[in-house]
């Protein structure tokens, strides 16, 4: 048997697979094999880096040189050179941001620098789609200790509560007290369930699809150890059907893990059966809060029910069950492994350990990064996302979804931790974190997210059913040009009613983003009411598009591209747009070559 002295790995993550990863090992593989080295270099398929901004991402060890934006057409070369010849393909490598010239590895990245991943351990390091891999890296040693040494329940869940571990799903309950609180309830038949909320709904979110991509038998392995903690010989993973990768990983791990005798009866020769099943999700919102998802799960409509009982009590079923979500479970084995002390000396007081963030928006390096608890936002955004592209002023960060809110650029030093970001007005939430710029209306962000409020809403209850399509109905008004400052006090009034009222976790918070805009960005919705102008010149009925007659040059280009013939100018003159023609669509503009147009 040849040894293999060089390990190709490729990402094979949504975003990376959507940019043509596949054809690129496909490609490795053809060229490895026409260049006499299948024998010596080996293509892994792994899940995703983090760095989605630079995929396709492809990693060679052992020199750890890292190439990004690869595609077909360079295969060819880095086979040749850096496979062959061993020589690294320099335009290929990642570029360390701040002008430190070429990076060789992920490791030496600005990127990297501020990073303790801990759920994403293994995401782009193994083939999500091989156990053996997986055990490599300590894979199921926890759960064969726990079993093996017959390390009691008890002492299972003493653990996890002394790892400070909250959930990660949202609004932070202790991991161990929930897994406690199971393991005391009594079922009528003794009979208790274990659930795993991989139902991510929020709008630019992605983190639990990526650990469920990248590796999924983490998660098998941890719902096992809670199975056994909590008194529980059945587990179901409730996954949206709209990610056909996790899905397709999840199916395999399953399967894996039931060959070699790691689910099913009899674990380790214990005598503990667990068994785990997937069910998957339409891709309703509310099914991610807790007693929607256990409906959906019983095949009813994914409706909340009130509480208590909570489910700990009384869940799927009707008998005791436990769910927490992806990312919770992804830190499980880690604490059996290295100890709920060194867990809980990362982060602070209140908020242990790591938390994974989906940065997206107005931000350099959109992807994955998983920081200690307590790293402020300018680190996320600035250090670790490279800070707003184009010049542009950072102007706020949404975390938290639909559920959280808005932080102001003046709040940018603020520490991520439960209890900061709740205290400003926002909440962790799964973990989505959008950056805007100057060029974002907060007006219209807010509005954004109660349209997705509306159409989520399950419909069960009045004060989300009605009273977010109120809300929605205020602040169209607003961003039509129609606002009326008696608006504002309505909103305010509305939104509190809401958040008392409203049945659910979801309805609860709906009007979150709505009342931190309003708190923080207060000058913009007074803008839009008063002065019937958006300063960040995105809502359409409140825009103008003005011809600067000292830069036109009449050249016509922009009433050749004006779908409405609003533009009218005789050639080598100063062009005039008719504004009750303009549909605002700025078509103008782009034809524009001497910016003589600008918008007010």
């Amino acid at each position: 048997m040849s040894l293999i002295r060089s390990h190709i790995l490729v990402c094979t993550g949504t975003g990376c697979t959507s940019s043509e990863s596949p054809k690129i090992i496909a490609e490795f593989e053809k060229q490895l094999a026409a260049q006499g080295m299948d024998k010596e270099a080996q293509v892994v398929r792994t899940g995703c880096f983090g760095l989605c901004a630079l995929g396709p991402i492809v990693t060679i060890y052992p020199e750890g040189a890292c190439y990004t934006h690869v595609t077909v057409d360079d295969v060819e070369e880095i086979v040749s050179e850096h496979i062959v010849k061993g020589r690294i393909v320099k335009r290929l490598l990642n570029r360390n941001e701040g002008g430190d010239g070429p990076a060789t590895s992920l490791a030496e990245t600005r990127f990297y620098k501020h990073q303790h991943r801990i759920a994403l351990r293994n995401c782009g390091v193994i083939n999500p789609e091989s156990i053996d891999e997986y055990i490599g890296v300590d894979g199921y040693a926890a759960l064969g200790k726990i079993l093996t040494e017959h390390i009691s329940p008890q002492q299972v869940i003493d653990t996890v509560l002394a790892s400070g571990l909250r959930g990660r799903g949202g609004a932070g309950f202790p991991t161990g007290k929930k897994w406690q609180f199971t393991a005391d309830a009594v079922s009528p038949d003794g009979v208790k369930y274990v659930c795993c909320n991989a139902d991510e709904g929020d709008p630019g979110a992605f983190m639990d699809r990526s650990v469920l991509e990248g590796d999924p038998h983490t998660i098998l392995e941890a719902m096992t150890i809670a199975g056994y903690a909590v008194g529980a010989h059945q587990g179901y993973i409730y996954v949206r059907a709209e990610y056909p990768i996790a899905v397709k990983r999840l199916e395999t791990a399953i399967r894996q893990a039931k060959e070699y005798g790691l689910l099913g009866k009899n674990i380790f020769d214990s005598g503990f059966d667990f068994d785990l099943e997937l069910r998957l999700g339409a891709g309703a919102f509310v099914c991610g809060e807790e007693t929607a998802l256990m409906r959906s799960i019983e095949g009813h409509r994914g409706e909340p029910k009130t509480r208590p009982p909570f489910p700990a009590v009384k869940g799927l079923f009707d008998r005791p069950t436990l769910l927490n979500n992806v990312e919770t479970y992804a830190n499980i084995t880690w604490i059996f492994n290295h100890g709920p002390e060194a867990y809980a000396a990362i982060g602070t007081e209140t908020s242990k350990g790591t938390k994974v963030f989906a940065l997206g928006g107005k931000i350099t390096n959109t992807g994955l990064v998983e920081v200690p608890m307590g790293t402020t936002l300018r680190t996320v955004v600035e250090d670790i996302g490279g800070g707003v592209p184009g010049g542009k002023k950072f102007k706020a960060a949404q975390t938290g979804g639909p559920s959280g809110g808005c932080i102001p650029a003046s709040l940018i030093d603020t520490p991520i931790d439960y209890e900061s970001l709740s205290a400003i007005g926002s909440m962790m939430g799964s973990g989505g974190l959008i950056v805007m710029d100057e060029d974002n209306c907060m007006v219209d962000i807010a509005k954004f997210y109660l349209e997705f409020i509306v159409d989520e809403s399950c419909g069960k209850c009045s004060p989300c059913r009605i009273g977010t399509k109120r809300l929605l109905d205020l602040l169209t008004k607003i961003t039509e040009g129609n606002g009326e400052p008696e608006d504002l006090d309505t909103i305010e009034e509305l939104c509190h009613h809401i958040k008392q009222s409203a049945l659910c976790g979801l309805g609860q918070t709906a009007p979150n983003p709505v009342l931190s805009t309003l708190t923080h960005f207060r000058e913009e919705f007074e803008a839009h009411i008063y002065e019937k102008r958006c300063p960040a010149g995105v809502c359409k009925a409140l825009i103008q598009y003005i011809v600067d007659p000292t830069k036109c040059k009449g050249c016509t280009r922009c009433a050749q591209g004006c779908p409405t013939g609003a533009i009218s100018g005789a050639v080598r003159a100063p062009h005039i747009i008719n504004q009750s023609k303009c549909i605002k669509c700025g078509a103008c503009m782009d034809h524009c070559r001497f910016d003589a147009i600008y918008k007010q």
